[in-house]
């Protein structure tokens, strides 16, 4: 599955739409449902000029900047090109990216967490993910977050979502403060795995019974997943179908048990944790 061309632009855009329309909530992760798709739309088609590589990071990740094709204004991505993914031991090569975009969709098909507007594309080093770059508070991160009331129902979010696509990366530096205030989540490559293999610092909400609103929205997406072949089938194109029943036992769980996940044995936070 890995990645040598990527979708065309068109089929990507329509793939969100359809996603976006299984959240009867109507809600999107940037702005207004026009807003997301104007930024999707320049994320897919607008002309990339590389700005440099991003420092810290596992992979090849650059700053990007695309033209908006309505108004010929810059819009700043992140850039993370398959053939730049370093080789994991437990994750097949070059899928990481398709990952990213897969825990997206997820993120749409639920109305939550923020992750920032999302596609796959080509681009100066291939084919990978392009995400929208978030102008974030430098120091902030989730452990000086943790505390702010403010931001509990959201970390709550990022919990579920976290064990639903059964993420083994979720550092503290991957939550985000925007200038504005408002939290996001980023980098969701190593996700998706059928081994169960969660590695979070928000362990805080252990083993508490889901709020009944998520709850609902869970069982929205259980419904969707057994009897919308066309959402598993768009998943189909970015994990494996054993992934993909994984994921379904992972949230059959936690609607049959209606709580969030214990913390469970062995290595259960991301080093280095920020």
């Amino acid at each position: 599955m890995v990645l040598k061309h990527a979708l065309e632009p068109d089929e990507v855009l329509a793939q969100i739409r359809t996603v976006r329309l299984l959240n009867q909530a109507g809600s999107s992760s940037y702005g207004s449902p026009q807003e997301d798709e104007q930024i999707s739309i320049a994320l897919l088609n607008g002309l990339m000029e590389l700005q440099g590589l991003m420092p810290w990071s596992s992979n090849y990740t650059f700053l990007v900047s695309l033209d908006q094709l309505a108004d010929q204004t810059k819009l700043l991505a992140i850039y993370k090109p398959c053939q730049g993914e370093r080789p994991l031991w437990d994750f097949p090569d070059g899928t990481l990216c398709r990952r990213e975009f897969a825990s997206y969709l997820v993120s749409q098909a639920l109305g939550w967490p923020s992750i920032p507007p999302t596609v796959l594309r080509d681009g100066p080093h291939g084919p990978g993910s392009v995400q929208l770059f978030i102008d974030a508070e430098y120091e902030a991160h989730y452990f000086n977050m943790r505390d702010d009331s403010g931001f509990t129902d959201e970390f709550r979010r990022v919990a579920l979502f976290d064990f639903i696509v059964n993420n083994a990366d979720r550092k503290g530096g991957h939550c985000l403060k925007a200038k504005d205030g408002r939290l996001w989540v980023i980098d969701h490559g190593l996700t998706f795995h059928t081994d169960f293999k969660l590695r979070t610092v928000i362990w805080e909400f252990c083993e508490e019974a889901i709020p009944a609103a998520l709850l609902k929205d869970l069982q929205r997406l259980q419904t969707q997943m057994e009897t919308s072949s066309e959402f598993c089938q768009i998943l189909t194109c970015f994990i494996s179908t054993r992934e993909i029943q994984a994921l379904k036992k992972r949230l059959d769980r936690l609607i049959a048990t209606g709580r969030l996940p214990e913390l469970h044995p062995g290595r259960n936070i991301p080093y280095p944790p920020v």
